[in-house]
């Protein structure tokens, strides 16, 4: 199969949001793919040097480029939606979807010679981080510097910027417990929703590249029970599928789960441990019109 890998995830794309009609958060697109062509938990939670899990990452490479040929609508409040365009489409082949990659990876190639796509730079692509918005590139090395820092510390180092994280989140009275923590609880904080509402909560920090199984998520959620309203585990990995649906279980409190790449996005958005820059980049496809 030639191109990229995640040319194949451009029909699916299109058939999960036809699914929830018409438009739908990632996470339930991902989730729907993931139904359809019965994708593997080892596939799902395999991670990309720059932290995000390179099932996730082909998921949103694949919407990027159906947004550029107008096919998925821009993203708005975190939702992926199908254009007019889009609805109609029945089915797309995998030339289909190969044609549209080359013809649009070919628009940002500003120093290519040629139209032809070679296969380092589909594999350069590939390994990328995808872009959140529309934007034509995405500077993401700076995402595989911060993992790196992240995994890199030493485990009460990375306890104490997950307080710091919690506290710039909004968060008030947080404590790590260090040593004295039990039952694998490292912290305790407390989130004020307004002057009559607020919860505690309790946190866990897991430093490390693999999957949080879903005994460690049944584990912590049974060290807490009784102690607090919520809990909050954060990981550099991942999460496996079991432990995401232990973690919103009925009956029993529930567990946020913040994997290493939301924990990037969390130090983006919160500019924490990173200096902002502005720059820009020539966007071809909004000239194309004008070439004609």
């Amino acid at each position: 199969m030639s191109g990229p890998k995640f040319v194949q995830f451009f029909s699916p794309v299109i058939e999960a949001l036809k699914e929830l009609g018409g438009s739908g958060r990632p996470s339930e697109v991902r989730e729907v793919i993931s139904r359809q062509l019965n994708i593997s938990e080892s596939d799902r939670t395999e991670l990309l040097d720059g932290g995000a899990p390179r099932f996730d990452n082909q998921v949103a490479w694949a919407r990027f480029y159906l947004v550029k040929e107008g096919i998925v609508d821009s993203s708005k409040r975190g939702v992926w939606s199908l254009s007019d365009r889009g609805r109609e489409i029945e089915l797309l082949s995998f030339d289909e979807s190969l044609a549209i990659f080359q013809r649009i990876h070919s628009e940002f190639q500003l120093e290519k010679v040629s139209e032809e796509i070679t296969a380092q730079q589909e594999e350069i692509v590939e390994e990328t981080i995808a872009p959140n918005d529309t934007a034509v590139s995405d500077d993401s090395s700076y995402r595989k510097k911060l993992l790196e820092v992240l995994l890199s510390l030493p485990p009460a180092g990375f306890e104490r910027l997950c307080q710091r994280l919690l506290r710039e989140s909004g968060f008030e009275q947080v404590v790590v417990m260090g040593r004295s923590g039990d039952g694998g609880i490292d912290g305790q904080g407390i989130l004020q929703i307004n002057p009559f509402v607020s919860f505690k909560v309790l946190f866990q920090c897991k430093r490390y590249t693999g999957s949080v199984s879903v005994s460690q998520v049944r584990d912590f959620r049974g060290a807490m029970m009784g102690r607090a309203d919520k809990g909050i585990i954060l990981t550099t990995g991942t999460f496996t599928s079991d432990s995401q649906k232990e973690a919103v279980r009925d009956g029993v409190p529930p567990i946020e789960l913040v994997h290493g790449d939301k924990l990037l996005d969390m130090f983006e958005n919160l500019e924490l441990g990173l200096m902002p820059r502005k720059t820009y980049d020539v966007d071809h496809h909004f000239f194309r019109e004008f070439q004609e």
